[in-house]
């Protein structure tokens, strides 16, 4: 179960408008009296709100009995406003391009004029999420107290891009598709797709030491359809091609007022900034966040080891987890530089 905030004509970046834009989220454990224990936790590319309860529950770093925990669903993701739920004229493949900043604004009425919060005691993220969690600190830097990007980084890089156009095309060169406007899902792309993702979401070692065997499945081709096709089989063609546009053209820079200079961007960041970046992560490697951590003036890498690659920040790896677990509590019990200093108007 979840709930849905509504935003009568919402305007997109791109000026198109959805009237209403539905926000769904779902929340865990009560806002205290004095609205200071409100975390923030977005999802990440084809999940949902359930995607991030790993890390939520009694004794998990994201105690429902101390933080009120808000997850809302990135648009496109088929929960909140998507092609595949949204009517026309804005339905399938007429769907408008959604950004990061404009699903940050759409999250920031629900948590200042749903809830009343002022300060977020936390944002965080894995993959998208991440990309959600440093817009969040740029856009908000007064509001934004800590932020824990996981397995993501300020911006798609080039390399990263490349890597989403492989998807775009695997997926829409199947006939079936019939340009966004099918009669049925397109199964053979959204198959291929999977197989492409396949290749990048886990590191070469992971499959190197045939990792996927503790994750229940005897060869490799198993692991490709139980686990890679089985991920994306239920998904809806057009909403993973709006996700992806979204994910495509994430970059802090492009906030406005800032002129596409990422440096200024990242140094106008508040928080205390604790990134973790996946040792082996493909597409978000450690190194676009120490390049990024040079410029936010609280900014600090704390890679996490192993070989799940990007894989790393879904919590399936109980090492994995607890690595991030270990990391959400630190920055949780470290004083934040933006809950000393006055917030901006």
């Amino acid at each position: 179960m979840h709930d849905v905030f509504e935003l009568p004509a919402f305007e997109l970046d791109g000026g198109a408008v959805l009237d209403p834009a539905r926000l769904a989220y779902k929340t865990y454990g009560e806002l205290n009296g004095t609205r200071t224990n409100a975390v923030l936790f977005p999802t990440w590319f084809a999940g949902d709100h359930t995607s991030n309860e790993w890390l939520i529950g009694p004794g998990k770093a994201l105690d429902p009995r101390e933080h009120f925990v808000i997850v809302p669903n990135l648009f496109g993701n088929g929960v909140s406003s998507s092609p595949s739920n949204t009517p026309s004229p804005h339905d399938a493949a007429d769907f408008p391009a959604i950004t990061i900043r404009d699903n940050v604004r759409a999250q920031h009425r629900l948590v200042t004029e749903h809830f009343g919060i002022e300060r977020l005691a936390l944002v965080l993220g894995c993959s998208m999420g991440a990309l959600q969690t440093y817009q969040w600190a740029v856009s908000h830097p007064g509001m934004v107290e800590r932020a824990l990007p996981f397995c993501g980084a300020p911006r798609t890089s080039p390399h990263n891009a490349v890597f989403i156009e492989s998807l775009r095309a695997t997926l829409t060169l199947d006939a079936a598709y019939e340009g966004g406007r099918y009669k049925a899902q397109p199964l053979a792309g959204i198959r291929a797709f999977a197989r492409v993702y396949a290749g990048w979401g886990f590191s070469q070692a992971f499959y190197w030491e045939e990792t996927y065997r503790q994750l229940g499945f005897d060869s490799l081709e198993e692991f490709l359809t139980g686990f890679w096709e089985a991920n994306f089989i239920g998904q809806d063609a057009n909403d993973l091609l709006a996700m992806l546009r979204t994910w495509q053209d994430a970059d802090v820079s492009a906030t406005p007022g800032l002129g596409g200079d990422i440096e200024r961007a990242l140094g106008s960041i508040r928080a205390e900034v604790l990134a973790l970046p996946a040792e082996k992560d493909l597409y978000f490697p450690p190194e676009d966040e120490v390049r990024a951590a040079r410029h936010i003036p609280h900014g600090r890498v704390r890679p996490i080891p192993g070989i799940w690659g990007h894989l790393t920040g879904g919590g399936g790896n109980p090492a994995d987890a607890a690595f991030i677990g270990d990391a959400v509590r630190d920055l949780l019990a470290t004083p934040s530089p933006a809950a000393l200093e006055p917030a901006r108007p």
